[in-house]
């Protein structure tokens, strides 16, 4: 991630990044991993990540199921259901909403006043 990002910043927009990720298609931990780096997370770390997709499933917006690995280990895959759908869909609003708030009273940094 971007070094002038705060951490705690990424701490408070991974569990609805996560959700976003597995609502773009079933996946694995892994796979979840490698998008949200492409997208500028960095690199998330498994005791980082694990932990939101069990809070995810646990809050009835991911299921998971354990697949055959094709010449390795299994995987864990999640899903996202209905309610993590419907959730995501609230709160993506909410963010833009709040972003555009939080914007509005920052100062510009490519304003050339």
């Amino acid at each position: 991630m971007d070094a002038d990002i705060p951490s705690d910043w990424l701490r408070a927009v991974l569990p609805m990044a996560v959700l976003a990720t597995v609502a773009e298609a079933e996946t694995y931990g892994y796979a979840v991993a490698q998008r949200l780096q492409a997208a500028g997370f960095g690199a998330v770390k498994g005791g980082t990540l694990y932990p939101v997709l069990n809070r995810l499933e646990t809050d009835g917006l991911l299921t998971s199921a354990w697949r055959e690995g094709v010449g390795g280990p299994g995987r864990k895959f999640f899903a996202v259901t209905d309610t993590g759908r419907e959730h995501l869909r609230r709160r993506a609003a909410a963010w833009h909403t709040f972003t555009e708030r939080a914007a509005s009273l920052l100062p510009d940094p490519r304003s050339t006043r």
